[in-house]
């Protein structure tokens, strides 16, 4: 039986290889990933150019999957395009159709990724394969969506001379930054559920019930490899059966000492998430959730020297949430600053 990740992508045409590589997009509770997600519901249905900015491993196809299931385009071709030793030939057979096609074939959305990859010279052909400002092709190109996806700072790729700036211009419609995974761990019970069906599914094997000082080190872990990490480390839990096995590269993070600590139920440090006896992650993401939001809260505060105005506008909440929060959370801002 299909799962529901191959159905929705099998609906939007995108090829069956694709879709048992990558999953159907994980919604998030944490702020950042629910602004994207808004972000995303505005410009889907719309023809403008995306440019997603993220470390590797943040899910950069998979949001490019998640704009074009959601776009008009839904029934046309998902193109995907390395952009590694991409050359101008190639890109130009991408988006022109043939010669003797009396119609222009059925356009979808072409996705370029790593676009900062893009040699000179491929740079050079995309621009004048691109729509301009009308939003008309030229002539004998198809009509695609373009979405592209780079890990570098483009601008400081421009200044450098390595990326043109008519060409980011012409990319960057809108700019979506994805989030590193150490900044939402809050969404790491929903997206560790999320690999736990998919791997017991493909594996045929029974879902695994994690620790409470395993999430506990989920929690701890800085997540260098984000999302592909995470999923990597759900994967060997589900095929190996043995959660301290498939973690150990975790606790050696940690030392020995912490390692021992961490694998000792009674000494879970208190704040963080624990598992419900039937081995259910929702008060795990619960307690994740307010652990994430502690901290959010302060980082937030330090960084704006507890002008808690200026907070509050960052973290897009109101000032009177904010000071609701802070009283929840025991924090007494009485000897700071008032803001001005």
């Amino acid at each position: 039986m299909a799962s529901r990740a191959d159905e929705n992508l099998a609906s939007v045409g995108i090829p069956e290889s694709l879709s048992r590589t990558y999953p159907y997009f994980v919604h998030g509770a944490s702020p950042a990933v629910r602004a994207m997600e808004r972000t995303i519901a505005d410009i889907a249905c719309t023809e403008i150019p995306v440019l997603l900015v993220g470390e590797s491993g943040t899910g950069k196809e998979i949001v490019a999957l998640e704009i074009h299931r959601l776009s008009r385009r839904r029934n046309e071709p998902f193109v995907k395009c390395g952009c590694s030793g991409l050359t101008g030939e190639a890109l130009s057979a991408r988006l022109r159709h043939a010669d003797n096609a009396t119609e222009v074939e059925s356009s979808g959305s072409l996705f370029l990724d790593g676009i900062n990859h893009l040699e000179s010279g491929a740079q050079d052909k995309l621009l004048h394969l691109l729509p301009d400002g009308s939003g008309t092709p030229p002539q004998g190109c198809h009509s695609m969506r373009l979405i592209s996806s780079t890990t570098r700072n483009l601008e400081e790729e421009m200044k450098n001379g390595r990326f043109r700036e008519e060409l980011y211009y012409r990319i960057n419609g809108v700019y979506l930054r994805l989030p590193p995974l150490r900044d939402r761990k809050e969404d790491i019970p929903t997206l560790l559920e999320f690999f736990f069906k998919k791997y017991t599914s493909l594996f045929e094997r029974p879902r695994p019930n994690i620790s409470e000082a395993t999430i506990s080190l989920l929690l701890r872990h800085s997540w260098p490899g984000n999302i592909r990490e995470l999923e990597n480390v759900a994967r060997k839990i589900v095929a190996l059966g043995d959660e301290h096995l498939a973690t150990h590269d975790l606790t050696a993070e940690y030392g020995d000492a912490a390692s021992e600590r961490l694998t000792d139920r009674s000494k879970v440090p208190s704040g963080a998430a624990t598992q419900s006896p039937s081995g259910s992650l929702k008060e795990a993401a619960r307690a994740a959730s307010r652990v994430a939001e502690r901290a959010m809260i302060l980082k937030q505060l330090e960084r704006t020297h507890w002008n808690r105005k200026k907070a509050a506008r960052e973290l897009q909440i109101s000032y009177k949430a904010l000071l609701y929060k802070l009283k929840q959370l025991g924090l007494d801002s009485s000897d700071r600053p008032d803001e001005q």
